[in-house]
């Protein structure tokens, strides 16, 4: 089958589009093989190639999380899911076994996977996983739109609904917009009924923001942001942050933020330590939330909205699988608004 792949870690001229790596089998009874229609790039996806501390991958590593197509096999102990339904895939792998998992919070579990990461990936022309983690969508539903939904409104949702609890009314700054969770996080916000305050470096991805929805619109380098927010809101602060950058944004979150206010990340792209002021974090009362992914409850809830026509991600390109190399140098290059997806059949 085809299958955009890696052999070792590198640049991005490691990505290799390949015609010979073999067709997956359904061997276990829960499991289902999903004929792969299009795939989606993360930032996972960028590290991946690059190198992960503590990641092993055997060559040739199919790359990618984000899926969507239709089921062609499916396992003796599968119900409810049935050949021809078109699907999406949660790419978060628990073992279902663990008292996190038994709890209902899957992304807790000590042996928790990640498509693309810990397990081969996405983007092929089949791909067997648990049925568990996959959903019957409508036939309706664009490929494209299909598999750049999941992790990023999946990741999205846990952390504005879930973790920071977003209420309407709520001020909710959110950095990096143009990307696929901050995106999502938009969409959500904006449904709740909150003011959404957007940063980017960007001009352009800050307009296209506005027509979103988006209430305040923030250009990092030209705007001193925290000190913009305190002067708009009479120096009371955002409610809420929604940090998927890390170092190079924490201690502005941190000087936006206001008293009894929630601080929610679920990544570092430019960097994973950060220093923060203990004072400052008692006095006001701040709570500071990790996230990642999300889980089966969440999985169905993201679905739903799918499924309602809601939340449709927004799509940047779309770049045929002999071309996933080029699909790696957009996401790359930081120009994309919404989602690069790699077109697989």
């Amino acid at each position: 089958m085809q299958a955009l792949t890696i052999s070792d870690h590198g640049g991005l001229d490691r990505v290799e589009f390949r015609t010979d790596v073999p067709v997956p089998d359904v061997t276990r009874g829960g499991d289902v093989r999903i004929r792969v229609r299009a795939a989606a790039l993360n930032h996972l996806d960028l590290f991946v190639v690059n190198g992960l501390p503590g990641v092993t991958i055997a060559p040739p590593w199919i790359l990618g999380a984000d899926a969507s197509g239709v089921i062609d096999a499916v396992g003796s102990d599968v119900a409810g899911l049935s050949i021809g339904d078109a699907v999406v895939v949660n790419p978060g792998l628990s073992d279902r076994t663990c008292e996190y998992c038994l709890d209902g919070d899957q992304p807790l579990c000590p042996r928790y996977r990640i498509l693309g990461e810990h397990t081969p990936g996405t983007m092929a022309d089949y791909l067997v996983v648990p049925a568990v983690n996959v959903r019957a969508i409508p036939s309706t539903v664009s490929p494209e739109h299909a598999a750049a939904f999941t992790l990023t409104t999946l990741t999205a949702w846990r952390m504005v609904v879930s973790r920071a609890r977003v209420q309407p009314g709520d001020n909710v700054l959110i950095w990096g917009i143009g990307g696929g969770v901050a995106l999502a996080a938009l969409q959500i916000c904006k449904q709740i009924g909150a003011r959404v305050w957007a940063v980017s470096s960007s001009d352009d991805k800050l307009r296209r923001a506005g027509d979103m929805g988006a209430d305040e619109l923030l250009n990092r380098n030209t705007a001193d942001v925290a000190a913009v927010i305190r002067q708009r809101t009479g120096k009371r602060g955002v409610d809420v942050v929604i940090d998927n950058v890390g170092a190079a944004t924490w201690n502005q979150s941190l000087r936006a933020l206001g008293r009894r206010g929630r601080l929610v990340t679920c990544g570092a792209t430019s960097g994973p330590v950060v220093e923060t002021d203990l004072r400052r974090l008692f006095w006001n009362q701040w709570t500071i939330f990790g996230s990642t992914m999300g889980n089966d409850a969440e999985f169905d809830a993201v679905v739903n909205e799918l499924r309602a026509g809601r939340l449709l991600p927004v799509v940047d390109s779309v770049f045929p699988i002999r071309d996933g190399r080029a699909a790696f140098e957009r996401l790359q290059s930081g120009r994309q608004f919404g989602k690069v997806v790699v077109r697989v059949s």
